[in-house]
């Protein structure tokens, strides 16, 4: 396993503006801002699936970082549902399907206990959804999903085919009816509450060569030193960038059982963002069998810090719209 960032750009609506630090979250379910690498698993092809290590903006000559594709290297993502209706549990169905064939992909090599890693995230940033869909005979993934907010959101899947040689991460539009009302992003907090539990920011999100983030998670005042493992790791990042939502999904330094990570407070990231700007960090961990998700926004590259006076869920603080469905 080798620290790597996995970095995978997906086209979207036009974010909004964004301030620097917040924190939000919600057990295992739903984060929404209504008011309020790590050692990572060295596969065959090289890279993870979906990454694109060190990759830069070079505005030139550089391969295309996927996502920003509905269709790469040969494969598709069908999005069976590309519509739902806000605040309404409904099911999201996909496939994908190989190009050379027109057949639904069926046999996948798992990535991290899954074979399949699904986010939905609105085009604002203020809603966000880690989900685990099953995989039908015929290649067809389905998962429930409830979405609160009207609007624009992005779909996407981060997989590795059986016999590819690395994975890939391809993305599609959803839709979701009902009034809109797009959200602005919250300014600088390095402190996330979340059911309880306190998660503090430390470090930059860099471009270029990168440097350290660290999450440490505390409940009742007291630092956790017994982190659950989720998905084989004390911690999963995700970061999406403003305005396009480049996806950047960071695995943490080091790995339960290896006889050096500790199982808290702290969970450390090496990451490198590829261009200056405003981002969104979703830190996935899980204490007392419950997976929690803890969101801030952040600026990389020396971008403008806007925004100072609210935090990141609105008056109370307390984020409802980001975590995981099942």
């Amino acid at each position: 396993m080798n620290t790597g960032l996995r970095i995978t750009a997906f086209a979207a609506a036009v974010a909004a503006t964004f301030g620097t630090a917040y924190g939000v979250g919600k057990a295992v379910d739903p984060v929404t801002d209504k008011t309020p690498t790590a050692r990572h698993g060295e596969h065959d092809g090289g890279r993870e699936a979906g990454s694109h290590e060190g990759m830069q903006d070079t505005g030139g000559g550089a391969t295309p970082p996927g996502g920003l594709q509905v269709s790469d290297r040969g494969y598709t993502l069908d999005l069976k549902t590309s519509r739902l209706t806000a605040d309404r549990k409904q099911k999201l169905s996909f496939a994908v399907v190989k190009d050379s064939t027109g057949r639904n992909v069926t046999a996948y090599r798992p990535e991290h206990d899954k074979e399949l890693h699904l986010i939905v995230a609105s085009s604002d940033l203020t809603t966000y959804r880690h989900l685990h869909p099953v995989r039908a005979a015929d290649g067809t993934w389905s998962t429930p999903v409830e979405l609160p907010e009207a609007g624009g959101y992005r779909v996407f899947a981060d997989f590795r085919p059986q016999g590819a040689k690395e994975g890939l991460t391809l993305g599609a539009d959803l839709a979701v009816a009902g009034a809109y009302e797009p959200k602005e992003l919250p300014a600088h907090r390095t402190t996330a509450t979340v059911d309880g539990y306190d998660v503090t920011l430390k470090g930059e999100l860099k471009t270029g060569a990168g440097g350290d983030l660290t999450l440490s998670v505390a409940k009742n005042g007291k630092p956790v030193t017994d982190l659950q493992p989720y998905l084989g790791a004390y911690g999963h990042l995700v970061a999406l960038r403003s305005g396009d939502l480049a996806y950047l999904h960071v695995h943490p330094n080091g790995e339960p059982g290896d006889g050096k990570t500790k199982a808290g407070p702290g969970v450390s990231f090496m990451t490198a963002a590829p261009s200056k700007g405003a981002y969104r960090l979703f830190l996935d961990f899980k204490h007392e069998g419950k997976v929690r998700t803890a969101a801030f926004t952040v600026h990389a590259g020396g971008a403008g810090q806007d925004g100072a006076g609210k935090d990141g869920a609105g008056k109370d603080g307390a984020g409802k719209d980001s975590g995981h469905q099942h």
